[in-house]
């Protein structure tokens, strides 16, 4: 007897089925990708025990490994961080729908309407190290937004995101959305021929070190979202509140310091440094925290007994630590601290404390970051925290989407007009009949 197999799809395959199943996706109503969601979270929470377990497995073996302390921080998917990403796809799910939304509504001329309405992408590539929950987050968003999406998780995850994508494919088959728009790769060969597949493949969003974003950056000609860097800072005017200051620079830096939005740069004024500078090092090395000074920070914090210091070198204000590693710098005012992060940041996010409302103004409006905050932690970088129920990513590129990354940065839009016979002979030549370009409510009658 000849032993049967299932032929595993090649990465070519699987975008042309990614691709067959995001089309019927896109027209469908709203209520079913909604119910999709729904289906998903309630299937995720009856296979906690079963995902958790899977996850365990994978940080023993990332132990065993050697995995970095920031690594392992992502890959670890508890009790609690699974109900909240599960949280998430319910939230998803109470979005307003982003696809149809008329974005202009103009009269051409009498019976001749164009319209532009928000569509899907198509199908993203999804390409993560470490965070299991990454792919919960992203495959809810896909969904929402009508978009395939293929999914490739680090190997230190794969059992996690296998898991989870199984789970997915079994809600998925009780609803109107395909299970084949959700898709998971478990190899980098496959990852690399996933970043050839531009005649499939919309959009590339990678989510890990600098490194590995950059590689993904330099190896594919599809367009990617994403960032290579998160070196945020913290600046300390002279008229902040010390105390407000310390516990916001606590939470920054150890709140979760393998995040990309964790700071890596304290800055402080010099005017208080004397007298700051020894508290909220105190504060940061009870949490473990191993700093780096420049030649004006190094004297107060070395007085104040701190062990745990080191002298920073230049490298220092370009490093993005993701550990509990903190460089500082003392500053010469607001004009000097703006200089510094404009040069040696990465657009990512910043904050000032300050009760200067006046300077406040100018560095949220002259540091050139896709976050700028005002007495409160970069922590706050987050899609689920802005609301966006969740995140696919979070770009530092000029042009949109910029920052965390929800549902708006998943659609694109296209123009249709309906008309009754016209040409376009009627509106040129000596003759030629002007436009009215007249603006129309968003929701008329008018077709």
């Amino acid at each position: 007897m000849t032993a049967s197999f299932t032929a595993v799809p090649t990465p070519l395959e699987i975008a042309r089925q990614t691709r067959r199943a995001a089309r019927t996706l896109a027209v469908l109503p709203p209520a079913a990708r909604d119910g999709a969601l729904m289906a998903i979270a309630d299937a995720l929470e009856n296979q906690a025990a079963a995902i958790v377990a899977a996850n365990e497995a994978d940080c023993a073996a990332a132990i065993a490994d050697g995995l970095s302390n920031a690594l392992y921080g992502r890959l670890k998917l508890d009790g609690v961080k699974l109900q909240g990403a599960i949280a998430g796809v319910r939230d998803v799910a109470k979005l307003p729908d982003p696809i149809g939304t008329v974005q202009l509504h103009r009269q051409l001329d009498e019976g001749l309407i164009l319209k532009r309405l928000t569509c899907p992408l198509g199908v993203l590539g999804v390409i993560f190290e470490a965070r299991p929950d990454a792919a919960i987050q992203i495959a809810a968003l896909a969904i929402k937004s009508g978009n395939g999406v293929i999914l490739k998780g680090g190997r230190e995850a794969a059992r996690t995101c296998t898991a989870i994508v199984e789970t997915i494919h079994q809600a998925l088959a009780t609803t109107a959305v395909s299970p084949e728009a959700v898709q998971l790769l478990t190899t980098r060969e496959e990852t690399i021929a996933l970043l050839k597949l531009d005649e499939y493949i919309d959009l590339i969003v990678p989510r890990g070190s600098n490194e590995f974003v950059r590689y993904i950056q330099d190896n594919t000609r599809i367009p990617v979202l994403g960032h290579a860097d998160g070196i945020c800072h913290l600046y300390v005017h002279g008229a902040a509140d010390q105390d407000r200051a310390i516990a916001i620079a606590v939470d920054a830096k150890t709140q979760y310091p393998s995040a990309c939005n964790a700071i890596e740069t304290l800055l402080v004024d010099r005017a208080i440094a004397a007298e700051f500078l020894p508290q909220v090092g105190r504060a940061l090395q009870a949490k473990g925290v191993e700093l780096r000074a420049d030649e004006a920070a190094y004297p107060p914090l070395q007085t104040a007994g701190l062990t745990n210091l080191a002298i920073a070198t230049d490298e220092d204000w370009s490093t993005e630590y993701t550990d509990l590693i903190l460089a500082i710098k003392v500053v010469d005012g607001p004009d000097d601290a703006i200089a510094h992060i404009n040069h040696y940041g990465s657009g990512h996010t910043d904050a000032i404390v300050t009760e200067d409302a006046i300077v406040a103004a100018q560095f949220l409006a002259e540091v050139d970051a896709a976050g700028v905050y005002h007495n409160c932690s970069t922590r706050f970088a987050d899609g689920f925290r802005y609301g966006f129920g969740a995140e696919v990513g979070i770009s530092t590129a000029q042009m949109p989407p910029r920052g965390p990354v929800g549902l708006e940065g998943l659609v694109t839009y296209k123009y249709r007009i309906v008309g009754q016979g016209h040409i376009a002979a009627t509106y040129s030549g000596p003759d030629a009949k002007p436009f009215q370009h007249q603006d129309l409510p968003p929701h008329g009658d008018t077709p």
